[in-house]
């Protein structure tokens, strides 16, 4: 397949409420998209780098500037490339796996476009629809959490999850327990928010029967997670520690988790994030699909990847209307089942819409081939 360019596009996505976790207030996504263009059609990817250098080193801005300066001219240089080719062609750039990850998918998508395949079929799907979670931030009070969790619930949400912090972690936890009772799949997530000194306060959480706990301690922390995973009951789940199969390996030989949390975009793509699956099966661990608050284009992939069987723990697959009043694609839906369905469509099965993409565009940088 032909690469005749790239399309950086920038849109401003406000959020439907600030969401708080232990690293920050988001109150809106400043989304990079990518818009690989060929001679028989488009593909999209979204980069799901923040803003601002917090949950990981990368951010918006340094993305497109790598992809414009590095990157995309490997591709270039390349000639007819396929999507197994663009980690390959990227490899000699360290780190960035955002950007990369953004770039794969764009190119990914349209050799399944040109093709007529879907993306849940190419990865290996095996349902045409996925149970969703949904994140639940940091509140000002325990009152107001309670609200909000009911009302997801209302909704249709087969599981919750909440952002802790120092001081905002056991009695958040107990009361949701207390009011919604043991029958709520209910897990936390802390984004390395901890140290091993807090093993006490973690082991607190044991007793609130949680799915999970994830990322409690650094990402570089791999033996201290497995020094905690001694220390308390409740199964440990990595996030930020894991980009790549290689690091999955790692953490499952040191008994570092029990369950991962695949993020593709922290990963470097769909690819890679397929291969973490692929090795969490074969070691007998769980995984699940996080989210980046993606738009319909990121969430389109994101269910896909989740309908794979070992996927067994619902994600964080929210509707749209879960962050944005108004997606950039035909808005992801909540089923009275609490299900999300997998588009099945050739690529990604969605499309920006025109007009809606046009008014929530800020910028536009178009890098052509030749």
């Amino acid at each position: 397949m032909k690469i005749t360019g790239f399309e950086l596009r920038r849109i401003a996505m406000p959020l439907v409420a600030p969401f708080r976790t232990s690293f920050g207030i988001e109150t809106a996504r400043d989304v990079l998209l990518v818009r690989a263009a060929t001679p028989d059609g488009d593909g999209w990817g979204e980069c799901v780098a923040m803003s601002e250098p917090l949950y990981s080193p990368e951010y918006a801005d340094g993305a497109a500037q790598v992809i414009e300066r590095f990157l995309a001219p490997r591709l270039f240089a390349a000639g007819d490339l396929g999507p197994l080719d663009v980690a390959r062609l990227l490899e000699p750039v360290r780190g960035h796996r955002m950007a990369k990850a953004a770039l794969e998918t764009a190119v990914l998508d349209a050799w399944l476009r040109a093709r007529g395949e879907s993306f849940g079929s190419y990865l290996g799907a095996v349902r045409d629809r996925v149970p969703a979670g949904v994140s639940v931030g940091i509140m000002d009070s325990i009152p107001a959490l309670i609200d909000a969790v009911a009302g997801y619930l209302d909704q249709g949400y087969l599981r919750i999850k909440l952002k802790i912090e120092p001081g905002w972690d056991v009695e958040p936890v107990r009361a949701v327990r207390e009011r919604f009772g043991d029958d709520l799949l209910l897990q936390v997530d802390a984004n390395a928010a901890y140290t091993l000194a807090d093993a006490r306060v973690l082991a607190a959480l044991d007793g609130f029967g949680l799915l999970l706990i994830e990322q409690p301690l650094a990402e570089d922390d791999l033996r201290q997670h497995a020094a905690l995973a001694g220390m308390i009951r409740t199964p440990i789940c990595l996030d930020e520690s894991i980009e790549s199969a290689k690091d999955a390996a790692d953490a499952l030989l040191l008994g570092a988790c029990r369950i991962i949390n695949v993020k593709p975009g922290r990963v470097g793509g769909y690819l890679e994030a397929r291969r973490i699956h692929d090795l969490a099966q074969a070691h007998g661990a769980a995984v699940w699909c996080g989210g980046m608050l993606e738009t319909g284009l990121g969430r389109a992939a994101n269910v896909a990847l989740a309908a794979l069987p070992g996927f067994t723990l619902p994600g964080d697959t929210s509707a749209s209307n879960r962050y944005f009043a108004q997606d950039v694609t035909e808005p992801f839906v909540l089923g009275p089942d609490g299900h999300v369905a997998v588009p099945s469509g050739p690529g990604l099965g969605v499309e920006p819409l025109p007009d809606v993409l046009a008014a929530l565009t800020t910028s536009t940088t178009w890098l052509p081939a030749g």
